[in-house]
């Protein structure tokens, strides 16, 4: 038997009555690397924040290793399914501030040497680790992001149109990330992008559109 580890079920989201998502259901089997595409205003990123628990459900459920997604502790569950925003949110004066967070919020003490074989991964060398935020370029300020949510590896992440605002290069190392994410790390991956080379590189497409959820077999 197939090991779901996200299931989605008759899940619908709505703003002052109006219908955002729409009755929407379908299962992720465990390391499954699925891409997510549709018209701007579809309803793609709404599903994303609804499995990352950002927004309340309006009715449906969402469940997370055969557990409704409300059960657990809300720390607990974003620790294990990682929402990763369009544009890096990075806080403090320094990359080592937004590195250290995550060991913070565990309560145990930073690993420096993970963090900067994690930077070195993403072409970044350990001077980064005291860069001031405001000196790094939008892509080094992505890759930093990047970096910051696999120091403690989630089981589901959550990608939202990660490379949009990249140049090829930055693009290309994000890419290998995520392929060694998935295929070497097992971490499930839905993944928003607009990019057809992207979307066609997943195991399973899903397209949305008003609201609507379609499996999309198009090769």
């Amino acid at each position: 038997m197939t090991e779901h580890i996200l299931e989605i079920k008759n899940l619908t989201f709505s703003v002052d009555e109006k219908e955002i998502l729409s009755n929407i259901s379908f299962q992720v089997k465990k390391g499954e690397l699925v891409t997510i595409s549709g018209p701007s205003g579809s309803g793609k990123s709404t599903l994303l924040k609804l499995v990352a628990n950002m927004l309340p459900i309006t009715s449906g459920n969402i469940l997370f290793n055969n557990q409704s997604m409300t059960e657990y502790q809300p720390t607990v569950y974003r620790q294990a399914v990682s929402y990763f925003f369009q544009s890096p949110v990075l806080f403090g004066e320094t990359v080592r501030d937004n590195l250290s967070f995550p060991y913070e919020i565990r309560q145990i003490e930073f690993d420096k040497e993970h963090a900067i074989s994690l930077l070195k991964d993403v072409q970044l060398d350990q001077s980064f680790l005291d860069k001031k935020i405001t000196s790094l370029s939008g892509g080094e300020k992505q890759r930093v992001a990047f970096v910051r949510n696999l120091l403690f590896l989630p089981e589901v992440l959550l990608l939202d149109e990660v490379t949009s605002a990249l140049d090829e290069e930055n693009s290309q190392i994000i890419h290998s990330i995520i392929s060694k994410l998935n295929k070497e790390n097992n971490v499930t991956i839905l993944w928003i992008t607009h990019d057809r080379n992207e979307y066609l590189t997943s195991n399973r497409r899903l397209f949305i559109e008003d609201g609507l959820l379609k499996e999309d077999t198009h090769e």
